[in-house]
């Protein structure tokens, strides 16, 4: 058994049954299922706290998470006390909970049928097999979907067997291999299995040309197999082959599991609202397409040799979000010309720019935590930074994935243009602050990194471009951060123009290949950040009350800059601390390996989860850091 298998082991969750247990499991206490559609949270307790039905941004079927009287959950667990163990598969998305008691021992796996290009993948079946593999079990089963976040009313009707759950918006059809009885609002039932029989719950979408449909042992078995199939042979394709081989690919399936098959998307979380600080306000929904984070996530799958999830991607880009019509964040058009150029920040799965943010005052939030947001206003900021991500991203699919087409040179061309016109703005930055604009070192890094970034793909390739406008904006922006991002009091890269507040978002300068990793400035600035913002190799972006960002309350470390600065270390030949560092970051994971956006003061996981930013970043840092240990 590998160490990481082994630590996923030793730390795998032991719970008491949920009626004995908070009203709250904590974030990290979930394994995370999907067809790359949508997606569901599963407790170790056995109960689905979060599923959206028929996407990562519709309306919530279940959101216990969030509220845990009126979000609604399915429960599945044995009617006695227990202990759990959860885990993955191996080489799989298919989530298995299992369930330890005097008399026996059961468990709940849990998967959405992943079947190629299924022409039924309207469907959007939710599968949870439940077998006793030793002895005897009662189990209960109580399904109390909430739609539309818990606004909207549903009947309840029993047809040919099912249970039909109708709202106006939504209806689904729960089908069981176990009487099932209705009450009030809800389905539930009582069983006992003993040593060998299996029950099945299956929840199907229904409606249009989707008719409801039984789903017998044998089918669910099918079903199972063949999602194992689907999610291996998509994994056989990593070249991967480094020392944390099970962690990378772990967070590997995590990003294609946040991927919307219909479109190439990829979400930088499928939940909304998780706090960063319990009982604080920085709730956001993250159900969406950042450019940054899906472009660093093409980099990340393209690092293993995922070439198609980058060549969705940029049709995404090229078909929904490079079209025209963005805004400069201040109400105006933006680019040279008034509308070509410019990128939205985020976007919808579907490429839809409107994502207009609402507070579900009737949710009380995780553990309390309010308000609770659908929607994002950040869609309006100005992030200047994200130009960068996309062009390295774009570079490198030319460099290993497949040569841009003649269409996606174009769309390159208006974007570098349109940064060499704009790189001087005053912008909300890579932390989507809401305390104002400034001049943020990052966002004129990473503007630094799409003019230059273009430029390799022009002279590689022998494309037409204005490289000398390019090459005079690039040298203007590399002297511009070397004079003025540049603090002699802290000897240190700084966050803005005109102060001496460190980022951790400066940890990228080595990685973009900005500047040199043994460059003396950058050691010392290294040096810097890790007096300031490391905690025993956990990074804090920067310091909130140094740096006002428009918002209450404190965050914990982010995982992203930790594994930045591992990455940092590691280019700078502090290969000791760097795997160190590395190590440590592993032992954060939650019990079936996967992270959320923070880490708070006790290890605990905050914010959203699980969080393709970290996955993306664990990825890169396990790639370089193989590479430099040799």
């Amino acid at each position: 058994m590998s160490r990481e298998a082994r630590v996923a082991a030793e730390t795998a969750s032991c719970r008491p049954s949920r009626a004995n247990a908070p009203r709250y499991l904590p974030i990290a206490e979930h394994g995370l299922i999907g067809d790359l559609r949508s997606s569901a949270l599963v407790g170790t307790d056995g109960t689905i706290d979060w599923y959206c039905c028929t996407r990562f941004d519709a309306p919530s079927v279940f959101a216990s998470i969030l509220d845990a009287d009126r979000g609604g959950s399915f429960a599945l667990a044995p009617d006695v006390p227990v202990r759990t163990k959860q885990f993955y598969f191996p080489d799989t998305n298919i989530l298995i909970t299992r369930f330890y008691a005097d008399d026996g021992v059961g468990e709940v796996q849990d998967f959405m049928p992943v079947v190629d290009d299924s022409r039924e993948a309207d469907r959007h079946r939710l599968i949870r097999r439940v077998l006793c593999v030793r002895g005897s079990l009662p189990f209960t089963a109580r399904v109390a979907p909430r739609f539309d976040y818990g606004r909207r009313d549903h009947s309840v009707s029993t047809r040919c067997g099912q249970t039909l759950f109708d709202s106006p918006d939504l209806s689904l059809a729960l089908t069981s291999t176990v009487p099932v009885e209705i009450d009030g609002r809800d389905a539930c039932c009582s069983f006992k299995l003993v040593e060998g029989e299996t029950a099945v719950f299956a929840l199907d979408r229904i409606g249009g040309a989707v008719q409801p449909r039984p789903c017998a042992q044998t089918e669910a078995e099918d079903l199972f197999d063949a999602t194992v199939r689907y999610w291996r042979g998509w994994l056989s394709r990593s070249r991967y082959r480094g020392r944390w081989r099970e962690m990378v690919h772990r967070s590997a399936l995590t990003l294609k599991l946040l991927t919307y098959a219909p479109t190439g998307a990829i979400v930088a979380a499928p939940t909304t609202s998780l706090p960063e600080q319990i009982g604080g306000e920085r709730n956001w929904d993250y159900r969406y397409v950042w450019v940054r984070d899906a472009a660093f996530c093409i980099y990340a799958l393209l690092r293993l040799g995922f070439t198609d999830e980058a060549e969705a991607f940029v049709s995404f880009l090229s078909e929904k979000a490079a079209a025209p019509g963005g805004t400069d964040g201040s109400g105006g058009t933006g680019g040279t010309d008034g509308t070509s150029g410019r990128l939205q920040i985020m976007y919808g799965i579907d490429g839809r720019r409107d994502l207009p943010e609402e507070e579900l005052t009737h949710l009380e939030g995780h553990e309390g935590s309010a308000p609770v947001r659908i929607g994002n206003d950040a869609v309006g900021q100005l992030q200047l930074d994200i130009y960068g991500a996309l062009i390295d991203c774009l570079y490198l699919y030319d460099k290993w994935g497949q040569p841009l087409s003649s269409a996606h040179w174009d769309t390159v061309v208006d974007l570098v243009d349109w940064v060499c016109e704009n790189w001087d703005q005053p912008d909300e930055g890579v932390w989507e602050t809401r305390g104002g604009r400034k001049k943020f070192l990052y966002s004129q890094l990473m503007c630094w990194v799409a003019i230059e970034r273009a430029m390799r793909i022009a002279r590689g390739r022998g494309l037409p471009a204005d490289m000398a406008r390019w090459a005079h904006a690039r040298d203007t922006i590399y002297r511009r951060i070397m004079d003025r991002g540049w603090s002699a009091r802290r000897n240190a890269f700084v966050q803005h123009e005109g102060e001496d507040v460190l980022d951790a978002a400066v940890l990228m300068m080595p990685l973009a290949k900005f500047i040199s990793p043994t460059d003396p400035k950058w050691l010392s600035t290294l040096d810097a950040l890790g007096e300031d913002l490391v905690s025993d190799s956990l990074v804090y972006r920067y310091d909130p009350q140094a740096s006002p960002d428009g918002l209450r309350g404190e965050e914990g470390t982010f995982s992203i800059c930790s594994f930045w600065y591992v990455e940092a270390l590691a280019r700078a030949g502090r290969l000791d601390e760097a795997r160190l560092a590395f190590e440590k970051m592993l032992t954060y994971a939650n019990h079936v390996g996967l992270y959320a956006e923070e880490i708070g003061r006790t290890g605990e996981q905050t914010g959203n989860f699980p969080q393709a930013f970290t996955h993306l970043a664990l990825i890169s840092a396990a790639f370089n850091l193989d590479r430099a240990l040799g």
